[in-house]
């Protein structure tokens, strides 16, 4: 009976050791597969970010175009204009001296 107890002496701190070093083993595999997924997750929002960033750009550029266009239209009217009133000021002076000659 004394040997039976020195043996479980023996045994139990092995046990211990080797159940603590299976259970280390476990958490730190399950560690690094929890690691892994919120690094995966962090990359894809990344990604996600990146592609909604790419999409503004493109939209900005298109942007940038259209103002581009509406500008150069927008001067081409404003020279139209300034010759039309040249040529209206030119036909009022032209009524007003058939209008009153005297003057």
């Amino acid at each position: 009976m004394q040997d039976f107890i020195t043996i479980i002496g023996i045994l139990s701190p092995i046990c211990a050791i080797v159940f603590g070093y299976a259970t280390f083993t476990r958490n730190k595999k399950s560690d690094t597969t929890a690691d892994a997924k919120q690094d995966a997750t962090v990359l894809t929002e990344i990604g996600y970010i990146k592609g909604g960033i790419d999409d503004i750009k493109a939209e900005q550029r298109e942007q940038r175009k259209t103002n581009t266009d509406f500008i150069s239209r927008l001067t081409a009217v404003e020279q139209s204009a300034k010759q039309a009133h040249k040529r209206i000021d030119r036909l009022e002076n032209i009524t007003d001296h058939t209008d009153h000659p005297d003057e």
